[in-house]
């Protein structure tokens, strides 16, 4: 938007104009905390503890040895509410929660954005919404 729009130094950007200004001050706050020590460590500390951040490997040994090498499994469905959605989430209502935001507004399909987004909001004592797009 400010710094870079679609097409460089000619901006662009396909939103209605009611929303560039929210759009500009998200765009500013990415820019002021996505350096940020102390935002940076609260990120890395809440992807560890609470989303479960890095997911854990496991051997597959029955598999492996069925197939001649081995095989790991990424453990996604161990995380903190079944899915990789709480990775977008968790920093997107981090930066609500430094920008000064109560409320986090979700689009979700299936229902895991929107599960994860609520979880998000409740960590963070922020209200949430959320709209379902249907086929």
């Amino acid at each position: 938007m400010k710094y870079k729009g679609r097409f460089g130094d000619y901006g662009g950007f396909y939103v209605p104009e009611v929303l560039i200004p929210p759009l500009e001050e998200l765009e500013e706050a990415f820019y002021r905390f996505y350096k940020d020590e102390r935002f940076v460590a609260e990120l890395e500390q809440l992807s560890r503890d609470y989303a479960g951040r890095p997911s854990p490997l496991y051997f597959a040994k029955r598999f492996s040895d069925h197939v001649g090498f081995k095989v790991y499994l990424k453990r996604e469905d161990l995380l903190h509410g079944g899915a990789h959605k709480v990775n977008n989430t968790l920093g997107q209502g981090l930066l609500a929660k430094y920008m000064g935001k109560a409320k986090l507004i979700a689009e979700t399909g299936a229902g895991q954005h929107g599960l994860a987004t609520a979880m998000i909001g409740a960590l963070f004592g922020m209200e949430t919404k959320k709209g379902r797009i249907q086929a």
